[in-house]
C-alpha cells in the first residue's frame, strides 16, 4: 500500500518541501530509502523501526521502499525520522485520518519513540507559511522557536504514540503557553560607554557606525582594538523584525539557539582568529557551512 506524507528539509538558509512516499508490499523483507539520502537519513531505518516497535505498533516483515522526492536534491539531517515513521504507519493502516495534505512532520526519533529537537525549524516554518501549509507537527522543544511565525497551527508532541493519537483524533494537542516575543529588547553585557580615553578611535567608530562604513583598526597588541570592536554593536540601530528573523535563521540551522531565547535580538559580532583558513571562514562543501568553533563570541 502506498502512502504519502509531507515534510521539509533545508537547502542553505531556505526550506523546501519533501514528499515522503512509502510503499509496503509482499516480497523478500527489505527496507530501502531512495532519493539522495545522506548517511543520517540512511541510518534512520534502524531508528524508525525500533521506535515504531517500542511505541506499541507491530511491523511485519515486508518489503518497504521509502522515496524522498524531489530525488535530485540531497537530503541531510535527522528531521525526516518522524515523517518516515508516519508514512510507514499510514501504509500499514494505523492512521485513520488520511487527510494530511496540509500537514508536514519534522522530528528526530529516539529508540523509545521520543521525538527529539532538530535544527533549522524557523526557516522551515517560514517556507511552510509561503506554501500554504496549515499545520506542522514538531518536537516540543522547538515550539518556542516556531511560534515566532504566525499563521500556522503548531502541534508539539513528546513521542510518536502521542502523534498517532492526535492524528487519529484520540487526543487533543498539547496546549503550551508561549510568551509574546519582543524584538525591541536588546541585552548586551558590555557597552560602548565602557571605553575610557581613545577619543580619536571612538570618534572614528561612531562615524563608521552612523554611515555604515568599513573600518580598519591597527595598533600594538593590548591597545584596545578588539575591546572597542566588540562594543560597536551596542551603538548600532536595533535590529528590525526582518533582520532578527534573518539572524535567527542562521543560528537555528547551526543549532546555536538557546531554549530561553527563541529569537536573536542583539546584532551579531564575530571575531575569527587571524589564523583561520578561507574555507573555515566562509564555509565549505556544496552547501557552505562554517565551523561554529572557529567563531569568537
Amino acid at each position: 500500500m502506498l502512502s504519502i506524507v509531507k515534510s521539509m528539509a533545508l537547502h542553505g538558509l531556505e526550506g523546501y518541501l519533501i514528499s515522503v512516499q512509502v510503499d509496503i508490499s509482499s516480497g523478500i523483507p527489505s527496507w530501502e530509502i531512495v532519493g539522495l539520502p545522506d548517511t543520517c537519513v540512511k541510518e534512520s531505518k534502524d531508528r524508525v523501526k525500533i521506535a515504531i516497535q517500542n511505541s506499541g505498533f507491530e511491523i511485519r516483515s515486508k518489503k518497504i521502499i521509502v522515496n524522498l522526492a524531489p530525488a535530485m536534491k540531497r537530503k541531510e539531517g535527522t528531521s525526516l525520522d518522524l515523517p518516515i515513521a508516519m508514512g510507514i504507519l499510514a501504509s500499514i493502516g494505523f492512521i485513520k485520518n488520511n487527510n494530511l495534505e496540509d500537514t508536514i512532520f519534522i522530528g528526530e526519533l529516539s529508540l523509545d519513540g521520543t521525538i527529539n529537537k532538530v535544527n533549522g525549524v524557523l526557516p522551515i516554518c517560514i517556507e511552510a507559511l509561503k506554501l500554504g501549509i496549515k499545520r506542522i507537527v514538531m518536537p516540543i522543544e522547538n515550539i518556542k522557536e516556531a511560534s515566532i511565525i504566525k499563521g500556522i497551527e503548531y502541534v508539539a508532541e513528546r513521542n510518536l504514540e502521542d502523534v498517532i493519537k492526535y492524528i487519529n483524533g484520540d487526543k487533543e494537542k498539547n496546549h503550551i503557553y508561549i510568551n509574546n516575543v519582543k524584538t525591541n529588547c536588546e541585552c548586551y553585557n558590555i557597552d560602548f560607554s565602557d571605553v575610557k580615553g581613545q577619543k580619536s578611535v571612538k570618534r572614528a567608530v561612531e562615524v563608521a557606525a552612523c554611515g555604515g562604513h568599513n573600518l580598519l583598526l591597527t595598533g600594538i597588541p593590548g591597545s584596545g582594538k578588539t575591546m572597542i570592536a566588540r562594543r560597536i554593536p551596542t551603538i548600532l540601530p536595533k535590529l528590525t523584525f526582518d533582520e532578527s528573523i534573518e539572524v535567527t535563521k542562521i543560528h537555528s540551522i547551526i543549532g546555536l539557539l538557546k531554549d530561553d531565547e527563541p529569537i536573536i535580538k542583539n546584532r551579531p559580532f564575530r571575531s575569527p582568529h587571524y589564523t583561520i583558513s578561507p574555507i573555515s571562514l566562509i564555509g565549505g562543501r556544496k552547501n557552505p557551512k562554517t565551523w561554529r568553533n572557529k567563531f569568537g563570541s
